[in-house]
């Protein structure tokens, strides 16, 4: 078996988009193309990221395995694993499995995040569900197992979400809430809600987060137990408690607002791209609060906390992925194929399908033209779609208009009449500009 576990994740991916682009896609691609030409194949697992389905509200918190794939602006770790795990997906192998992994508490945590403005990146009320890195670890150590005693069942082939389930489910402001605790200290205290994104982040609750549990019983650890061992484990948090908690803000967090990481910075430098993508604009950051009165922080229990049917108890927050989803991958011919390349606002351009062959590439068309060969299961089960769309321009606006599927959940924080696309090198947006004369570039 090979495990690809390797990551470049931010702030790091965030200063250094090459070393991203190195580890996240160029090293997944080759690790694939290895495997590939191997006469006895290795099974392959390969990491993924809860970053691939991008910025989520409590409009529609609960995500799961084929959800419509929107990596946030200017975010190179979640573009660069995007084009690989699509291409892992893509690959011969005979034997892979791909695992999205959410949001990860790990002992250096704290220090990483106070170490750079991507702390004020957190949206407040946006969803987010942890889980830590030894129970990440278990469920890779259960997995080996299980296939060295022959048990592995079902799992090969397959698309999972590993979560931390319901009670390391919280919001961007329960995380704050939780990490200033161990210092003394609240959201309220450290931060002003003006400083935060209001978008452009991710995050989610996961529907289908009991699959791997079921199988491989790896949960033993929760977000107060995590935070409770590190506020014991170091001494500075204690040393925190008894300090004011302005000299907090002033030392730690005020300086951090001037990291070019920070929105705050953005606005100075008048970044536009930047303060558009992740606050809508300087005319909202004009109004956002810049007190804590009158701002409403969402009590995430109102929208259920059970990992019970949520197809049932959630539906009117579940998304459409534009087919029956209660029909066997078995069973999925052309007119799946057809429905679905539909609700993506494209085309399934093939005359025909073997019934369940989803491993099969067909021949697909995006609703700006592009034609493209892809397997049913990347499109259908992977949210993966036109590979030219996606991920550079991020050009969402452009791909929600006629797109219901990318429609349902980007206009949750997003008004219709927003009209932009963005591109991470300015040198070859201003390039593309100059070349079709479109200024939304």
């Amino acid at each position: 078996m090979v495990i690809n576990m390797a990551a470049v994740i931010p702030p790091r991916s965030d200063k250094d988009p090459d070393a991203s682009y190195q580890c996240n896609q160029l090293g997944a691609m080759h690790l694939t193309d290895a495997i590939s030409k191997m006469k006895n194949q290795a099974k392959f697992i390969h990491i993924s990221t809860v970053a691939l389905y991008g910025n989520r509200t409590l409009e529609h918190p609960w995500g799961r395995v084929g959800d419509p794939l929107l990596p946030s602006a200017f975010d190179p770790y979640a573009m660069h694993k995007l084009i690989g795990e699509c291409y892992v997906l893509e690959s011969n192998i005979k034997y892979k499995t791909v695992l999205r992994q959410t949001a990860m508490l790990y002992p250096e945590i704290i220090f990483a995040n106070i170490s750079d403005g991507l702390l004020y990146h957190t949206v407040l009320n946006g969803p987010l569900e942890w889980v830590t890195a030894k129970d990440s670890g278990t469920l890779i150590k259960n997995i080996v197992k299980a296939e060295i005693e022959g048990t592995n069942g079902v799992f090969w082939n397959n698309i999972y979400d590993i979560s931390g389930g319901e009670c390391n489910r919280r919001t961007g402001y329960d995380t704050f809430a939780d990490g200033f605790k161990i210092m003394g200290g609240s959201p309220k205290a450290y931060v002003c809600p003006c400083e935060c994104a209001t978008r452009n982040f991710h995050g989610l609750w996961y529907a289908d987060g009991a699959e791997l549990e079921k199988s491989y019983h790896y949960r033993s650890e929760s977000v107060d137990g995590f935070w409770t061992a590190i506020g014991k484990k170091y001494r500075a948090f204690k040393v925190a408690k008894i300090l004011p908690a302005g000299l907090i803000r002033l030392f730690i967090f005020k300086r951090l607002l001037r990291d070019k990481n920070a929105p705050t910075r953005w606005i100075k430098d008048g970044d536009k791209a930047k303060v558009y993508a992740y606050m809508g604009g300087m005319q909202k950051v004009k109004s956002a609060p810049k007190k804590w009165d009158g701002v409403i922080v969402a009590d995430r229990k109102q929208y259920g906390s059970e990992e019970i049917s949520p197809e049932t108890i959630y539906k009117d927050k579940l998304l459409n992925h534009g087919y029956n989803e209660n029909k066997p991958v078995t069973e999925w011919d052309l007119e799946d194929m057809q429905g679905a390349a539909k609700y993506r606002g494209g085309k399934c351009l093939s005359s025909d399908m073997i019934k369940g062959a989803v491993h099969d590439k067909l021949l697909w068309q995006c609703s700006a033209g592009h034609t493209f060969y892809m397997k049913p299961f990347t499109v259908l089960k992977g949210g993966h779609w036109c590979p030219m769309c996606q991920p550079q321009p991020w050009s969402y606006d452009k791909l929600a208009k006629k797109s219901p599927f990318y429609a349902q959940v980007w206009y949750d924080s997003h008004d219709k009449d927003e009209d932009v696309c963005y591109w991470f090198d300015e040198n070859w947006a201003a390039h593309m500009r100059q070349l079709t004369g479109d200024e939304r570039l």
